[in-house]
């Protein structure tokens, strides 16, 4: 495929990308776009209840383990930290995936710049 090509699907994926974050925020005007934290615990706490038998309508499910963080600390971690431990995970992430796309993209440009085929590693 030729730059040009290539270009075009890059553009269009990223239109794409921005498209499917912005469509569902103008098509339910109306919708509650909750954390996943608090629609997992009524999930449990929906299903206890019908494991359980339990009709009160106030029930909570009571977690039986706490974050370790939050136990070593003694206390509830400050929205800044969870922040922080959030964008350190990204952050890693992001440096993992970056490494192994620049060495399949170095791969590419050294096969071509030393003339080994592509399929030279396959049996």
């Amino acid at each position: 495929m030729n730059k040009k090509g290539s270009s075009k699907i890059t553009v269009l994926l990223i239109i794409i990308c921005v498209l499917l974050a912005i469509v569902p925020l103008f098509a339910l005007k109306d919708a509650d776009f909750g954390g996943s934290d608090d629609a997992g615990s009524d999930a449990i706490s929906e299903i206890v209840k019908e494991n359980k038998g339990i009709t009160d309508k106030n029930y909570e499910y009571e977690p039986w383990a706490e974050p370790v963080l939050e136990k070593l600390l003694g206390g509830e971690l400050p929205g800044e930290v969870e922040s922080l431990i959030f964008c350190v995970q990204t952050g890693i992430g992001v440096g993992i995936v970056a490494f192994f796309l620049g060495r399949l993209t170095q791969r590419s440009k050294d096969r071509k710049k030393y003339g080994i085929p592509d399929d030279a590693d396959e049996e």
